[in-house]
């Protein structure tokens, strides 16, 4: 959801901004976390729905490799990211090429021009950009980010791969059951009817359904296709995405894998913005946007315990927020001073667990599903020629 908060900031005064965040609440966060005293707040809606969101998409990951081809062959900051303003064809990407330009003309540091538009530059990849000021190695730090935003996309990848032939499955498996159904099964029944064979009770059941799609076919479909509309739309809806999402975590099987791969993203994010020369309490609160609520609630709490002075190994492991190898793991990391380098090494461990997991689950589940799809068929077809098979015995 996008926000527009009218907000008081040491450099411009009152202005206003606008935030992408889930809730009201976590766009408060985020304003204060950028240094806003935050005045009022309205939710702004979108126009044009999910086509408008396709069309304005930012590749952040494209604007950062050019960007960073382009200060390694020698250019200024400025002179980049006009060069790629000047060579961008999407219009929206264009302006908000050129205003970020035209902030930087006037003399501000680029993290607040990025700043400025949250819809193209999270905070993350902000909070990389103002550290790397700090130290003057932007370069660095954009390659830094660019490994971290394909090792990210490596791992959903993987995931996606993972599950595109079972989902095959399910359409194939789904279209040749309704075909079955909605217009096999139908004509049957209308041949068994006129030559008044006596039916077994479970064939007489699937023809009795497929006598009433035969009449109410048409009706039945735009049913269930108003009811697949009804359930997308509401999947999509925040709250009730949500509410799914905690329904998964209470299966132990699904819930402790995904708060593994929800850990190694929140690792490696930590160990980016640590290695780009982030505080850690900072680098804990920008991370954790990329937790589920429970687990969000829990680094609050190992947070304010590092703050207390508790070590981040000791206050990770008292909070539930490791695992026995990454709470070793963590220790080293801060007996050697290499924390963001370890943090790396964790993400790197879970990626891989969660790599094994995913190829075993795969392995398991996409027999199951070719063998249950094969017998739901399979009993179709066996009921529909039940008739039949008596008739030949009959006859001989």
């Amino acid at each position: 959801m996008r926000f527009e908060l009218k907000a008081l900031s040491d450099e411009r005064g009152v202005h206003v901004v606008a935030l992408e965040a889930s809730d009201e609440a976590e766009a408060l966060r985020q304003a204060r976390l950028q240094g806003y005293a935050v005045l009022t707040i309205r939710r702004k809606r979108a126009r044009g729905g999910w086509l408008a969101k396709q069309r304005t998409r930012f590749s952040l990951t494209l604007f950062t490799q050019e960007l960073l081809a382009l200060l390694d062959a020698g250019l200024s900051i400025v002179e980049a990211i006009e060069t790629l303003a000047e060579k961008e064809e999407h219009p929206e990407t264009r302006k908000v090429l050129e205003q970020v330009t035209a902030r930087l003309y006037e003399g501000h540091p680029l993290s607040y021009a990025l700043q400025q538009f949250p819809a193209a530059f999270p905070a993350l990849f902000v909070a990389t950009v103002r550290a790397s000021e700090k130290t003057s190695d932007l370069s660095t730090a954009l390659s830094r980010y660019v490994s971290y935003q394909l090792q990210m996309d490596a791992v959903r990848k993987k995931v996606i791969s993972a599950s595109i032939y079972p989902m095959i499955l399910l359409f194939g498996g789904g279209l040749v059951t309704l075909f079955l159904i909605g217009y096999v099964v139908p004509r049957f029944s209308l041949v068994y009817d006129q030559i008044g064979q006596n039916l077994p009770l479970l064939s007489r059941v699937l023809m009795q359904f497929g006598q009433i799609l035969r009449e109410n076919g048409l009706s039945i479909f735009i049913a269930l296709g108003l009811g697949l509309a009804v359930l997308v739309y509401t999947v999509r809806q925040p709250k009730h995405r949500q509410w799914l999402v905690q329904q998964l975590w209470q299966i132990p099987a699904f819930g402790n894998r995904m708060k593994i791969y929800q850990l190694a993203r929140f690792y490696r994010t930590l160990g980016m913005l640590l290695q780009g020369g982030t505080p850690i309490v900072t680098a804990l609160h920008m991370a954790s946007d990329l937790l589920q609520v429970s687990l969000r609630n829990r680094l609050a709490l190992a947070s304010a315990s590092i703050g207390e002075g508790l070590s981040i190994s000791q206050a990770m492991e008292r909070h539930s927020l490791t695992t026995p190898v990454s709470s070793r793991m963590l220790a080293v990391g801060e007996r050697s001073g290499r924390m963001g380098e370890m943090m790396d090494r964790i993400a790197a461990f879970y990626d891989d667990e969660m790599a094994r997991w995913v190829e075993r689950f795969s392995m398991l589940f996409e027999p199951i599903l070719m063998a249950v799809i094969g017998l739901v068929i399979g009993v179709i077809v066996i009921l529909m020629y039940f008739p039949i098979f008596d008739l030949a015995a009959s006859i001989q």
